[in-house]
């Protein structure tokens, strides 16, 4: 294996004592003498804060386009004194309530100057913040507030609601009050009205606007020390078992993630107090509040969204950012935009297009940086993408899913930026691959190792993964200095994943030549949909097994789409009762599986259960194969005991699987 941009620290070891084998030890050579650490004297995300509010006190911080008479106008920006003083503030009134330093406070809400304000405030005080968000099912806010024991949170106005009586998903007041009765106070991101005041205090919690609690606290306070191991936030994330895990992420990880961070922009590009970063993906995930804490560190402005999809390109264009750190659905839809663009303009402009892209494709493939493969063309066609992201561009990052290579690629040549793709958990504090900016080949790749963690690949066999086969392949297990301290309250959870000091991430990976990890499979049957939702396949099905019209059912998804599809082997009788009432013809059962009318009525049906059930929208099925015949062992689709073999049934299926998904995106059953 090539080792231009890892290198071996430690020999494979071989199965033995029931323990499958492993291959050699990797590190970036970034971090070929040791894993980059906090350095001594930084104790705390919050002194990032701190310097740059020192340093750059009136450079612009947070902004956020201002509304006025229904019109959304220009961004209005607050500067890092101003956010650094109202931290302090806000800090201050939480301790006037009695919340003490290792306490609990959440934030419920979209990005916005206020979560970051609420994360600054109570770094400043060694609050321990808990991001809550309802995207983890109907419950998670309940269960996240009694498990972790939150006792006061920053919520967001339209989160808080007019009465008992609205869904426990947006009905944060009666969650927080009926669960743990030790909740004490709600602040609202803006105004609380009369009515929800009194109904708080009859609950026995406070409710304050965002002024007024801001009043109930003071400049002059003095703050409590910081220390490495102190719990910086409790994260919680997707448990197999349906519950949300609270991952614990201390003051050390996360100094030492952001700083690892800074390390890999220093080699791939720059990011300095001159910079604009466009902040829309979920603050509530440790992708984005890693990046932005980055940002804070390094001095840069950051400018939020509206909260609505149809005006993000609108809101890119207002911020002209430099920085934007995106998904892969979002950059597809961007993709699929400017390709239909091109598509429809004239025969020579698209030509033109042509000729510029293989041209620019064919030096980036020789190994020259983007801005320097073709200039020119730069100028001449690719001029107007790099205007659609405003026009000053620097760096595009990708995380949370695959990213298609057909959409790198594109990225790559025409967008003007570098793009970089990487990889990361929770537990890893976000980030642990990183793909290098300007390195052609590392496409398709998540690239190596972050400068604060080794990698290894342990062989899985039941799955025929081999770490130690020339091609090495098996479950990606991480050691450094940025992985989480364990599985909040839950030791035993934390035990199955972190063995001889290795985190096991569950997902299968391929070493490249170069030294850059290809994630390829998942070793657990949970996985991410392209918007970077998890979906744990095994639960989902045992619900749609409740719809009386099934009798077996695989459901299927991908890293590269965002929905699900199914291949359903329906109960005869019921179907064939369907039919004789609203088909008026007789047809045999193969043919009635393929009749477009009784595919809709099944996938109907079963989403209909879906909802009865609370599933998600996208646990909800977009398309369904019907399948006359139940899947056998003389196939080899299930095992005795009658478990689905999931990677037998998509090579089975796959021609099927194609057809469902492209049914899907155009005409559906």
């Amino acid at each position: 294996m090539s080792e231009t941009y890892t290198v071996k620290v430690e020999e494979a070891r071989p199965a033995a004592d029931g323990k499958p084998s492993a291959g050699p030890v990797y590190r970036c050579i970034y971090a070929k003498d040791g894993l980059l650490e906090s350095p001594v004297g930084l104790e705390s995300p919050w002194q990032f804060f701190c310097d740059s509010a020192k340093r750059i006190p009136n450079n612009q911080m947070l902004g956020r386009r201002k509304v006025s008479d229904g019109k959304v106008g220009p961004y209005v920006w607050l500067t890092y004194q101003e956010v650094y003083d109202a931290a302090i503030r806000f800090g201050s009134a939480m301790r006037s309530r009695g919340v003490n330093p290792g306490d609990r406070c959440g934030i419920y809400g979209s990005n916005c100057p206020e979560w970051i304000i609420a994360m600054e405030a109570c770094n400043s005080q060694a609050i321990t913040y808990v991001p809550l968000y309802d995207t983890l099912g109907a419950n998670a806010v309940e269960f996240i507030i009694n498990h972790a024991e939150v006792s006061i949170a920053f919520v967001q106005e339209n989160k808080i609601p007019s009465s008992l009586t609205t869904t426990i998903n947006s009905d944060f007041l009666s969650v927080s009050c009926r669960f743990y009765l030790a909740f004490q106070a709600i602040v609202s991101f803006a105004n609380v009205s009369s009515s929800q005041k009194k109904e708080a205090e009859e609950l026995g919690v406070s409710c304050f606007s965002w002024e007024e609690f801001l009043q109930l606290g003071t400049l002059d306070c003095e703050l409590p020390p910081k220390k490495k191991t102190n719990i910086s936030t409790i994260m919680y994330t997707s448990g197999t078992t349906g519950e949300p895990k609270g991952v614990v992420l201390t003051n050390q990880a996360i100094v030492a993630e952001v700083l690892s961070v800074d390390q890999m922009f220093v080699v791939t590009g720059k990011c300095s107090e001159e910079d604009t970063y466009f902040s829309f993906l979920p603050l509530a995930h440790i992708y984005d509040q890693i990046i932005e804490t980055h940002c804070i560190h390094k001095g840069c402005s950051i400018g939020f969204w509206q909260g609505d999809v149809r005006y993000l390109m609108e809101d890119i264009q207002e911020l002209k950012p430099t920085m934007f750190s995106g998904v892969p659905r979002v950059y597809d839809r961007i993709y699929t935009g400017i390709s239909n663009k091109i598509s429809s303009g004239g025969a020579l402009s698209k030509k033109l297009f042509e000729f510029a892209y293989n041209y620019k494709l064919g030096n980036m493939k020789k190994g020259m940086p983007q801005n320097k493969a073709a200039p020119l063309l730069d100028s001449l066609v690719f001029s107007k993408i790099r205007e659609a992201f405003g026009g000053r561009l620097q760096a595009m990052l990708s995380g949370a899913a695959p990213l298609p290579i057909h959409v790198e690629e594109f990225l790559r040549v025409t967008s003007g930026a570098p793009l970089t793709q990487g990889y990361g958990l929770t537990e890893s504090c976000s980030g642990c691959f990183t793909s290098l900016a300007d390195v052609f080949n590392m496409i398709g790749t998540v690239g190596v190792p972050m400068t604060t963690v080794e990698a290894r690949l342990e062989s899985v066999p039941e799955m025929g993964y081999d770490a130690l086969s020339s091609v090495p392949r098996g479950e990606i297990c991480l050691r450094g200095n940025t992985l989480f301290s364990g599985y909040y309250k839950r030791p035993d959870l934390t035990e199955e994943v972190i063995v001889d000091g290795w985190f096991h991430t569950g997902d299968i990976g391929e070493w490249q030549p170069n030294g850059a990890m290809k994630i390829i499979d998942r070793k657990k049957n949970i996985f991410k949909l392209s918007q970077g939702e998890y979906v744990a396949v095994e639960s989902i099905e045992n619900i749609y097994l409740q719809c009386p019209l099934t009798t077996l059912i695989w459901v299927y998804g991908n890293s590269f789409e965002s929905f699900l599809v199914a291949v359903v082997v329906p109960d005869r009788k019921a179907l064939e009762d369907w039919a004789v009432n609203h088909l008026h013809e007789a047809v045999d059962f193969k043919s009635l599986c393929e009749n477009p009318k009784a595919r809709k009525y099944v996938l109907d049906e079963l989403n209909s259960t879906a909802q009865k059930h609370k599933l998600r929208g996208f646990e909800m099925l977009k398309a369904v194969h019907l399948e006359p015949t139940p899947f056998d062992i003389e196939k080899d689709l299930i095992t005795p005991t009658f478990k689905l073999k999931r990677p037998q049934l998509l090579k089975y299926y796959k021609d099927k699987i194609d057809q469902l998904y492209s049914e899907a995106k155009g005409s559906k059953p």
